[in-house]
């Protein structure tokens, strides 16, 4: 433990780099990151007379030869303070600077300052301790304890500094509490960095060359970098912040501790940290608030992230447009629009890929229940832990999967998407229903991709995010969970005719075909068993496997015609066959989600052999490579429904216009079935008899809940069905000619 020195007064100010970390000819003044803005004139040494009325203000320096200012400088606004070092102040004339009610003079008082650049038309008032940072114009500092930098300060990015050992630097530990998936945090780092770092650890030559690029192209190690508050930023009753850089327009009030943390924020995307907060060693993004007694600690915030009412993140990246509150999440990586409200919701060891809500109560990673730390968990795009649910690791969940209110007492492996899962206690048995969503609750499924369109509010989008719940990652989940349809469903009869289930796998396929395809009654008397979907000895049963093989075939229907007929409708001078000649190629079956943005497995594997060869050779290079498969991302996505729905009417060759014809048909059908299913899904919430028993009458509940009539979202979708049933014709029309 360091002891309490003594050192002389006027030596405050010095060795804010050692002299063996100096550039040559450097003095103890020397730092890396000086005020950009310089005054027009230059600065200037204070006047006798300045000097004179600074005095007699109470003010105290080491040397006044070493307060520089600009020719806009009152004296008269400065007061009762310290100076140590080389200090250098901006404009100061007697204006106002105000934020919302705030109003605080231009100037400086009752403060202690050592070795700092001050902007312009600044008011810095009641800072006990303010050593080594450079304060960007019109900011207001107001009644703070501590701000402060040393000169091995970071910001947040998991570097060292000259001289600083090894294990000062900082890891984050995602996805699992034993370390084997750790990333260096940086500043601008993204949940498809995070991913393509964390997941991909037996590729020893991209971890090696994920490692160099982070240190080489971050921040360089010299020591010697002062803090920054950047201009338009205000800062009020905070205790102690310390090795931190502050963007544009950065609003913090009533602060406990911030402590090697970069706060991303710009005039366009404000950020805001409030009351009780603990930042330490992070990166905090664009446009986020964090109040009320978040805690966070090695972690990285996307853009537009809200914590809020005692949140505690650590070792964990959040994905943009998230919200966590009240509650724990430790050691995951979590992609976009990711919400958590409850104060009893726990989150552990986990890579949950967007779009996903964890209810009151959930828990998920019930930490050190085996011989070691626990395994981990992943959740594919829209994971939904209902009420109190309590999940084991390891385990793996599709995409779209609800559980509901459960205590679930073996690891699963959930392969069916779009799926509701109930542990069934009394039965003792899993049970799982494929297509739930869609086939119950049209509504919420309807509604999620319009829901986080307009939740994301980010002004600069660099992580690329798939919003669409049906998207090719999804629908490759939704043709091999047909497949698994079939199997079962064939052993299922196989058995109960007392015959062997020793079958070829496409035998066994083609029985579930013809069986899913025909009488709906034979397959509803069979017990259909899922397999390899929990570590028991107890069965897992298949609920409505017909209805659900069929409504995964209509989803297939939606999503191609869907893409298919836009394309046609935005290329009125393209033939049909001008379209099925440039879509004509093999089905891409891997699709990654690189942290919310859907990328072909072949051009991920591309992405890492060009990592590994100096191709790509800083995160910028990444980042740009992230963006161009992004815009080919609409083709590839094109591509895939054309031969999804190639997949749906048995692989045939090509699309003739018979057969494109029919899927039309089957298209308009599907779209008065979400149409008419989201307004029905809705009807019950209102028809309702115990919701509606809070209610004195039914005027209440229309003034409380809207009227069903009203729901702008069920409007919506009507207006969307009669528009693309008019696209739906003209493509008709188009391939008929």
């Amino acid at each position: 433990m360091e002891k309490v020195t003594l050192i002389p007064y006027k030596n405050i100010y010095e060795n804010f780099v050692e002299k063996k970390y100096l550039p040559k000819g450097k003095d103890e003044y020397f730092f890396r990151n000086q005020q950009v803005k310089k005054p027009a004139k230059g600065w200037r040494h204070l006047h006798a007379s300045e000097i004179e009325i600074l005095v007699k203000n109470s003010n105290r320096a080491t040397s006044w030869d070493d307060i520089l200012v600009t020719d806009k400088f009152d004296p008269t606004l400065i007061s009762n303070n310290h100076f140590f070092g080389l200090v250098r102040i901006g404009a100061v004339e007697n204006v106002v600077l105000q934020y919302h009610d705030l109003k605080m003079p231009c100037g400086i008082t009752g403060s202690s300052i050592i070795s700092c650049d001050i902007g312009d038309y600044t008011a810095i008032h009641d800072v006990h301790y303010m050593a080594n940072y450079i304060i960007g114009d019109h900011c207001i500092l107001f009644n703070i304890h501590e701000i402060s930098c040393t000169n091995h300060s970071k910001f947040g990015n998991g570097i060292l500094k000259d001289g600083e050992p090894e294990d000062v630097r900082v890891w984050l530990e995602l996805m699992n509490e034993g370390g084997g998936r750790r990333v260096l945090p940086f500043d601008g780092m993204i949940t498809a960095d995070a991913y393509l770092w964390a997941k991909y650890t037996d590729i020893t030559k991209l971890q090696d060359r994920l490692f160099e690029i982070t240190n080489k192209c971050v921040m360089d190690s010299h020591r010697g970098y002062y803090g920054t508050v950047d201009s338009g930023c205000v800062i009020k009753n905070s205790w102690i912040i310390k090795d931190v850089k502050i963007g544009k327009s950065c609003y913090i009030k009533g602060a406990n501790k911030l402590k090697n943390v970069t706060i991303n924020s710009s005039d366009e995307e404000p950020t805001q940290v409030g009351e009780g907060v603990i930042l330490v060693n992070g990166i905090v993004g664009y446009g986020c608030h964090i109040f009320y007694s978040v805690v966070a600690a090695r972690f990285v915030i996307g853009d537009n992230c809200n914590l809020k009412y005692g949140a505690r993140v650590i070792y964990s990246i959040l994905g943009d447009n998230s919200t966590i509150s009240c509650c724990e999440v430790l050691n995951n990586l979590i992609f976009p629009a990711h919400e958590q409200h409850h104060n009893n919701s726990f989150l552990i060891a986990a890579c949950v890929m967007g779009q996903s809500n964890m209810a009151a109560g959930a828990t998920l990673g019930s930490n050190h229940n085996s011989r070691a730390t626990d395994g981990e968990i992943v959740a594919k795009r829209g994971f939904w832990p209902g009420l109190c649910s309590s999940v084991k690791h390891s385990s793996q969940f599709a995409s779209f999967t609800l559980l509901s209110k459960a205590d679930y007492p073996n690891e699963m492996n959930i392969r069916l998407p779009f799926a509701l899962v109930n542990n069934n206690v009394a039965k003792d048995r899993l049970e799982v229903m494929p297509a739930y969503w869609w086939m119950y609750n049209m509504y919420a499924i309807a509604r999620n991709t319009s829901k986080y369109q307009k939740r994301d509010k980010r002004k600069r989008k660099i992580q690329n995010i798939e919003f669409e719940t049906f998207a090719p990652d999804t629908m490759e989940e939704v043709i091999a969970g047909r497949k698994l349809l079939e199997v079962w469903t064939a052993k299922a009869y196989l058995r109960s005719k007392g015959e062997s289930t020793e079958r070829e796998y496409y035998d066994l396929r083609d029985l579930g075909n013809k069986l899913l395809n025909g009488d709906k009654e034979v397959v509803k008397n069979l017990e259909v068993l899922g397999e390899e979907m929990e570590k028991s000895h107890r069965k897992v049963v298949i609920l409505k496997p017909y209805e659900a093989y069929h409504a995964y075939e209509d989803m297939i229907i939606y999503y191609a015609i869907r893409n298919l007929v836009y394309y046609l409708e935005i290329h009125p001078k393209e033939s049909f066959e001008q379209m099925c000649k440039h879509l004509t190629n093999v089905r891409q079956r891997e699709w990654i989600n690189l942290g919310g943005q859907l990328v072909t497995g072949d051009d991920l594997e591309k992405i890492i052999d060009d990592i590994c060869d100096g191709t790509l050779d800083s995160w910028d290079d990444i980042h740009k490579r992230y963006n161009e498969l992004w815009k080919k991302y609409q083709k590839d996505k094109l591509l895939h429904s054309y031969q999804a729905l190639r997949f749906i009417y048995n692989k045939c060759p090509s699309l003739t216009k018979e057969i494109f014809n029919d899927a039309l048909t089957r298209g308009e059908k599907v779209l008065h079935y979400v149409c008419d299913q989201v307004y029905q899904t809705r009807k019950k919430d209102y028809e309702n008899s115990i919701r509606n028993s809070t209610f004195r009458n039914l005027a209440e509940r229309d003034a409380v809940n809207g009227k069903l009539e009203d729901n702008s979202f069920v409007k919506q979708i009507k207006k969307e069905t009669e528009e693309f049933l008019g696209y739906i014709k003209s493509a008709k029309e188009l391939i008929n000619k």
